[in-house]
Order: structure tokens, then sequence, then C-alpha cells
């Protein structure tokens, strides 16, 4: 049970940067975009069904574990994030990408952010998810005023927050 699951949160990485390398455009692009969010979910969905099962971990597995976990929570947030904003402008072509309203440079900063809040889960220090929301609150607050920012600022920090601690909640499943 113990690959599977990694196996599965090895899909719902893969699945992030397959569709960040994409990008999101018209036809067979905009289906993969689509769907990934889904495929990602499912993955970790059934990567925690398994882990539940599953004897802790240790070794190469428990590396392993660490790794996957860490590269899910980072890649696989930014397909959820993508969706929930297409959710609130409630844009039913998933084949166009959403203009990346006032705030630049949030995919870097949420590729950054997700790394962070799985290893403080995983390190079993969730304090650090208080110290990264509060760094990007502080660094993004002039920002904020520009008309719709602060929602968008809400909207992807939420998603991307909850993706990341999902899959370090597998991992942490994994290793205990």
């Amino acid at each position: 049970m113990t690959a599977l699951s990694l196996i599965l949160v090895a899909i719902a990485a893969l699945v992030g940067t397959a569709a960040g390398r994409l990008g999101i455009g018209p036809g067979r692009r905009g289906i993969i975009v689509r769907t990934a969010p889904i495929v990602a979910a499912v993955g970790l969905a059934g990567s925690a069904i398994a882990a539940s099962s599953a004897p802790p971990v240790e070794g190469f597995a428990l590396a392993a574990v660490y790794v996957l976990t860490v590269a899910a929570a980072a890649t696989g947030g930014a397909p959820m994030v993508l969706a929930a904003f297409r959710f609130a402008r409630r844009q039913p072509d998933a084949g166009q990408e959403p203009d990346d309203g006032p705030l630049r440079g949030g995919r870097v900063i949420g590729l950054l952010e997700r790394t962070a809040v799985a290893v403080a889960v995983l390190a079993g220090w969730p304090e650090g998810i208080a110290v990264v929301l509060a760094v990007k609150g502080l660094a993004r607050y002039p920002e904020l005023r520009e008309p719709h920012a602060s929602e968008q600022f809400i909207i992807g920090t939420f998603t991307s927050v909850l993706w990341a601690i999902a899959v370090a909640g597998v991992g942490q499943a994994l290793v205990t």
C-alpha cells in the first residue's frame, strides 16, 4: 500500500508539472488543464486511502515520501489555484487563462509558499504556516489596495495552502 500511495502522490506532482508546462490554451491543452485539478485531487485522495492502511515508512521510502510530498504540494497546487480562480470568476471556458489581475509573480510565490507549508507540516512545525502567511501578507500589503487584489490574494492563498496541507497530511500519514 505504501508503494501505491507514493505512486499516486507522484501522479499528483506530475499532473501539476505537466499542466504548468503546457500552459493554458485551446484544444488538447485546454482539456489537460481543465482535468488537471480533478486528476490531482483523485490521485491525492487515492494516496490518502492507501496511506491509511500502510505501515510507517523507513529508509529509502521515508526519503521518497518527503521528496514526493513536497513536490506534489508545490506543483500540484497551481492547477488548483487556477481552477479556483475560474470558479470565482465563473469563466466556463477553461481553455483560456484567467488574467493575472493586479498581483504579478503569484505563480512563483505560490510555488514557494506551498513548498514552505508542506515542509513546515512534515517537520512537525505547524506554526511555520503562520510565519509563511504573515510574510506573504506583509510583502503583498501595498498591492492589496488595487481593485480585486484582495480577493485574488485570499482565493489564491487559501487554495494553495489547503492543497499543501492536504498533501503534507498524506505524507505525514505515511511517516507515522
